[in-house]
């Protein structure tokens, strides 16, 4: 009962978002595929949503199907084109790797497999990715476990063990509470609760469905679960940006290479980031230093100064563009283009 007591606080509370079909409550409906969300949504709003929040991918999931409606739009865009409208949610490898599985399930006839084997064939589709794409839009009855998911299962079950260590046995009791009838539903509610009521902090246990059963509440330890591993101090690493600017106007980008950090993005000339950066500035100038940002990546802080110089020299890599607009630039970058621009 556990699950249908989760189903039916979901028909009444499911979250609505642009991706997402309203839940189906006649169990006969779910095998109509027209109740069914799109495999393309599905996979699009997932690789968006790691590591990111529902809130700020709702405009970039929106801009990306308005722009590129179907799977195979997308694989026919030009990557640049991609990787700019891409540009702030983070973790560019997503990005490379959406445009590589977009072109691959094009070139298998623009079709998305619907069986989990299968799904994991396909470039950038992990374990997590295609558990949800098997449940939500093919209705199968997968595992799907992420942060949220496994919150609740460390809970509810009063898993002490901390993670990583717990992840196969919260992993095996999210499987023994998923039912045959409307997993995909059942898959969202388990999130939809994560997200909205057994949230990290302060969890609304009171008008929780699964309250009653609880076994992290009754312990009184909900709250402390699910513990972790304490984490290691990310490492400071530094670099420096060039901001080049034409008396004309024109200001200097490159695009960086197609592998490795920040790969294929348009961006400001820079050094390395590393513990001793060597400068490497595009062009000879009289470079001068605007100030500094900070940003911090997955594995690492960056401190990234900002040199600012106006140079009608030709530059050694890069290219001149008439107005740079931050919005296209990798967060790092847009940082670093805005305080060079208020540089007097």
């Amino acid at each position: 009962m556990d699950a249908q007591t989760l189903l039916d606080w979901y028909d009444a509370n499911a979250r609505a978002m642009p991706w997402r079909v309203p839940p189906v409550t006649d169990p006969m409906a779910s095998s109509s595929t027209n109740r069914r969300a799109d495999p393309y949504s599905v996979w699009l709003s997932e690789v968006m949503l790691q590591q990111t929040t529902v809130a700020a991918v709702r405009d970039y999931f929106i801009k990306f199907t308005t722009r590129w409606p179907t799977v195979t739009d997308l694989a026919a865009a030009p990557d640049e084109d991609v990787m700019a409208a891409w540009a702030g949610l983070g973790y560019y490898a997503r990005a490379r790797n959406l445009l590589k599985c977009a072109r691959e399930v094009t070139a298998r006839g623009g079709r998305f497999p619907d069986t989990e084997a299968e799904l994991l064939t396909l470039p950038g589709i992990g374990p997590y990715t295609a558990a949800a794409i098997a449940a939500i839009a093919f209705d199968l009855p997968a595992v799907v476990l992420d942060g949220n998911v496994e919150r609740v299962m460390a809970r509810r079950h009063a898993v002490v063990e901390p993670l990583p260590d717990s992840k196969q046995t919260l992993r095996a009791l999210a499987a023994s509470h998923t039912p045959q009838v409307r997993p995909g539903d059942y898959a969202q509610a388990v999130m939809d609760l994560g997200a909205t009521i057994c949230t990290p902090r302060n969890p609304a246990c009171g008008i929780c469905p699964w309250m009653s059963e609880c076994e992290g509440r009754l312990a009184g330890i909900a709250t402390e679960l699910p513990r972790k591993r304490p984490k290691k101090a990310k490492p400071v690493r530094h670099g420096t940006a060039y901001f080049a600017r034409r008396p004309d106007g024109a200001e200097l980008l490159e695009t960086r290479p197609p592998k490795g950090l920040l790969g294929g993005m348009l961006a400001l000339p820079s050094t390395d980031f590393s513990d001793d950066p060597q400068p490497a500035p595009p062009l000879e100038a009289n470079w001068q230093i605007a100030g500094e940002v900070r940003h911090t990546f997955t594995h690492f802080h960056l401190i990234l100064t900002v040199a600012v110089a106006t140079s009608a020299a030709t530059p050694e890599r890069g290219l001149w563009v008439e107005a740079a607009n931050p919005d296209d630039l990798p967060t790092v970058f847009a940082k670093a283009l805005r305080l060079a621009r208020s540089h007097r």
